[in-house]
């Protein structure tokens, strides 16, 4: 049975988990580097998964498999595009579990994004994406984002090109 909601605090250690596997699953294509490991262990600690529930409890939507977390999606909504220099939402992740891939997990998690960010008046949101992720790419694009330019993510030493992606609505 899977269900969608609101990240509860009970849930940071079970969250930080599933975004450091996620990301070490998509990311780590060279294995696990020093720079690497600083930013996940920083990036997706416990804490810093409980103080974004605390600040906003909407920032963050949870699948759950049999109320375990298995995908989540965050959405910041007062983000800068860093493209077109205006104010915001941008979806920060979209993370399914390898496991889960396939079975309409990551869509049903965008659709819950859609709603939050349309109920708030939006009238797009936009996110970033490395450009050798292919296949949130393909993702991406099937579900109606468009590219409008590219941008650099820094770590510590090196820097990686993201596509950065827009969607509005209709």
């Amino acid at each position: 049975m899977i269900s969608f909601g609101k990240a509860k605090l009970s849930d940071s250690l079970r969250i930080s988990i599933l975004l450091k596997t996620v990301y070490i699953q998509t990311y780590a294509v060279d294995g696990i580097t020093f720079e690497f490991s600083n930013f996940i262990t920083k990036r997706f600690s416990t804490e810093h998964v409980e103080n974004i529930i605390k600040e906003n409890p909407n920032r963050l939507i949870v699948a759950y498999h049999n109320e375990n977390p298995i995908g989540v999606a965050e959405i910041i909504y007062d983000s800068n595009c860093p493209i077109r220099k205006i104010t915001i939402p941008e979806l920060s992740k979209l993370y399914v579990l390898q496991r889960f891939y396939g079975k309409g997990i990551g869509s049903r998690l965008l659709t819950e994004v859609e709603k939050k960010v349309k109920s708030q008046a939006y009238k797009e949101f936009y996110l970033e994406v490395y450009v050798k992720n292919l296949r949130a790419i393909a993702f991406y694009e099937k579900h109606g984002f468009t590219s409008i330019g590219n941008v650099d993510f820094p770590m510590e030493f090196n820097t990686y090109e993201n596509f950065v992606m827009n969607k509005t609505f209709k």
